[in-house]
């Protein structure tokens, strides 16, 4: 049995060390939110937070994250972060297809996490993993920007 904290409450899988985070996530425990793009950590669609870091689900064992705090999209908005994020997204209109946007959104909170004032080049480099193919990284940048501008009681303990 391998232990996760996944949103905030214990889980108990019974699964093989090697068996991806991902599939444990979205066809054992049914959080689809987290979506499978590539398989091989590219384009980001996948990231998770484990405690606090943004990892690719895709190719991360749940071995490896036994004992671990996973956060995935679906309780993003339960840190003042996520909260910002998603009201920044929403009001920009950052969203097209949709479908990277949950990656996009987990890679954003955890550079928030630890860099509360992104400038460009460091939003750009901590972005820099996701793949947008509506190409909305202008809008996304500018929802960084957005976000880390609103009033959040102590974001980094999230």
């Amino acid at each position: 049995m391998i232990s996760l904290v996944i949103n905030g409450a214990r889980r108990s899988l019974d699964l093989p060390e090697d068996f991806p985070l991902l599939w444990a996530l979205r066809d054992i425990l049914g959080l689809m939110g987290t979506k499978f793009g590539c398989g091989i950590a590219q384009c980001g669609a996948c990231t998770v937070h484990v405690d606090g870091v943004a990892v690719r689900a895709c190719i991360t064992e749940v071995g490896s994250v036994a004992g671990s705090r996973i956060t995935t999209i679906e309780a993003i908005a339960d840190t003042p972060i996520g909260t910002a994020l998603q009201s920044a997204w929403l009001e920009l209109d950052v969203v097209q297809c949709g479908y990277c946007q949950a990656g996009q959104i987990m890679s954003a909170g955890a550079l928030l996490a630890e860099n509360p004032a992104p400038d460009d080049a460091s939003i750009d480099a901590a972005m820099a993993g996701n793949i947008c193919r509506c190409a909305t990284y202008q809008r996304i940048r500018a929802a960084i920007k957005l976000a880390s501008r609103q009033p959040q009681a102590d974001r980094r303990h999230q």
